[in-house]
């Protein structure tokens, strides 16, 4: 594993699977799937999730290590990353979830940054907010792009752009 990479910290729900758009409302390009995840047997109904399958492709040119960093861990190799034609990728084992924080940050922020020891890190997410920003700032060492999408529309093709130029070096970005 190359140190120079940076590592991409990729959600599911929210940056992939627009969960928010309006469910009659399918967004362009994306596929309705329905999914039954660790959690979700019967009797609950399947999991509504849609998926943009062009976005596999433009994940793996955006020169980071991907790690998946969603509450489906290892999961999603076996439901999403087929849609999206990716390889299977390592995926952030919790130690917690949905846990409060003593200081208000997301409970995957100390986890992601610990993780990615130092090294550069994007954390693509839906749920990322200004004390998650301001903790990484101060606990993380090399550069880190915390970057929050809006769960009703997904990645979108600027973001893509953003991402792709920050892995480069080209874009400047960060927790502060």
């Amino acid at each position: 594993m190359d140190p120079t990479v940076p590592l991409l910290f990729l959600d599911v729900d929210g940056p992939l699977n627009p969960w928010r758009a309006k469910p009659q409302r399918r967004p362009e390009g994306y596929t309705t799937l329905r999914m039954r995840p660790t959690g979700w047997e019967p009797p609950r109904p399947a999991l509504r999730v849609w998926l943009n399958p062009a976005h596999g492709p433009l994940l793996l040119d955006l020169g980071f290590r991907i790690v998946w960093a969603t509450t489906w861990k290892t999961e999603a190799n076996t439901w999403i990353a087929p849609v999206l034609g990716l390889p299977e990728l390592p995926a952030l084992e919790w130690p917690r979830m949905h846990h409060q924080d003593p200081e208000g940050v997301h409970w995957k922020t100390r986890h992601l940054v610990a993780s990615a020891a130092g090294r550069p890190f994007a954390w693509v997410d839906d749920e990322i907010g200004p004390r998650d920003l301001a903790w990484i700032a101060r606990h993380h060492r090399g550069r880190a792009l915390p970057y929050r999408v809006d769960p009703a529309k997904g990645l979108l093709p600027d973001d893509f752009t953003t991402l792709r130029q920050w892995a480069a070096g080209l874009v400047e970005g960060g927790a502060a």
